[in-house]
């Protein structure tokens, strides 16, 4: 990884349409910081995860309100921040979808993969919406 530590952003109008702009972003964050193709399908699919849960379940889809994505670059680490302008929710409240009443739910395991992709998974209430922190360790 080279040494600088960098911020990229881009910001998302709420809308399912507006997922596809996910891999181009995370492009330009891989010509950068040189991630192996697990990371980079790890980071694809958790990010899209998040950012599809903004859109849908966050922001309902309103065209007035927006979902915006930083990545931090750090020594070792990149640290993502999704944040939308919904109400919010409780991570503890999510159906487990390895459950058997879960198993033929046609939604429901984006937290799941997240949490299975990723090395850690936040989730935070601020004053103008939710925010979920994604963290990939570099050094694995």
């Amino acid at each position: 990884m080279k040494p600088t530590q960098k911020i990229y952003r881009i910001t998302l109008r709420s809308s399912p349409r507006s997922i596809k702009r996910v891999e181009g972003y995370l492009q330009k964050i891989n010509d950068a910081v040189g991630l192996d193709e697990i990371q980079m399908h790890k980071l694809m699919v958790s990010l899209t995860e998040a950012v599809n849960n903004a859109i849908l379940h966050g922001n309902k889809s309103r065209a007035d309100r927006k979902v915006s994505v930083r990545c931090e670059v750090v020594p070792g680490w990149l640290l993502f921040e999704i944040n939308d302008e919904g109400r919010g929710f409780r991570p503890d409240q999510v159906r487990n979808p390895l459950r058997e009443e879960n198993l033929h739910r046609e939604s429901g395991r984006g937290i799941f993969l997240m949490r299975t992709l990723m090395d850690k998974v936040e989730f935070e209430h601020l004053p103008s919406g939710m925010q979920v922190r994604l963290w990939l360790n570099l050094n694995k």
